[in-house]
């Protein structure tokens, strides 16, 4: 698995992007410089193919044997599904939040009590959609969680502080500085937009524009 070719991928696919007046704000509520727009991806079919290629590395580094892949809804749902197809698992998707009617899920589909489940992400920031579907996968399924796949990772340290906390295992294709190392070889961004993406990264809780 190729950190930089992922990473190059994401610049190919315009899933880069850089705003500053005004700043991305994350579902976490971080303001950032930065926001990788990995949604764009599944439209893509060879660099699809690709990652689906990176994930399925990444499963056979690591040494996992899924029973069942989840996808965290939304971003992550159609990558669980292309690499479920793939690896002729099943799979589930999981909610933010348990639905308020109907059968007040978080869990979307059919878990079975002590499957082994692999959490699939697209890019992680906080970790903190990641730690609640396992948490939710654990809880309504009674299952167990191998740990969580990701496309890209900002690489901050309260994401990392979160997931030794939470005790999973997480892997990603490509990182940050990968994505940065790449970018400022490319030159797609101006060297004082990468950085100002760098010097976020360092802080980016305490980061003001």
């Amino acid at each position: 698995m190729d950190s930089k070719l992922i990473a190059n991928i994401l610049l190919s696919t315009k899933s880069v992007k850089i705003s500053t007046n005004p700043p991305f704000t994350y579902t976490s509520g971080i303001k950032s410089p930065i926001y990788c727009d990995n949604r764009r991806l599944i439209s893509f079919v060879e660099e699809r193919k690709e990652i689906l290629k990176g994930f399925k590395d990444l499963i056979k580094r690591n040494g996992f044997q899924p029973d069942c892949l989840a996808g965290t809804a939304t971003a992550a749902i159609p990558w669980a599904a292309f690499l479920a197809q793939d690896l002729d698992l099943p799979m589930v998707y999981v909610r933010p939040q348990k639905k308020e009617h109907g059968a007040g899920k978080q869990v979307e589909g059919v878990l079975k009590s002590g499957q082994k489940v692999l959490i699939v992400e697209d890019l992680i920031s906080t970790g903190g959609s990641s730690i609640n579907s396992a948490q939710a996968v654990k809880e309504e399924g009674k299952c167990e969680v191998l740990g969580v796949l990701a496309i890209m990772t900002y690489d901050m340290p309260k994401a990392k502080k979160a997931f030794e906390s939470a005790n999973l295992k997480l892997d990603t294709l490509t990182n940050f500085d990968t994505l940065m190392n790449v970018v400022a070889e490319s030159g797609a961004l101006k060297e004082d937009e990468v950085a100002l993406a760098r010097e976020w990264n360092h802080d980016p809780e305490g980061w003001n524009c």
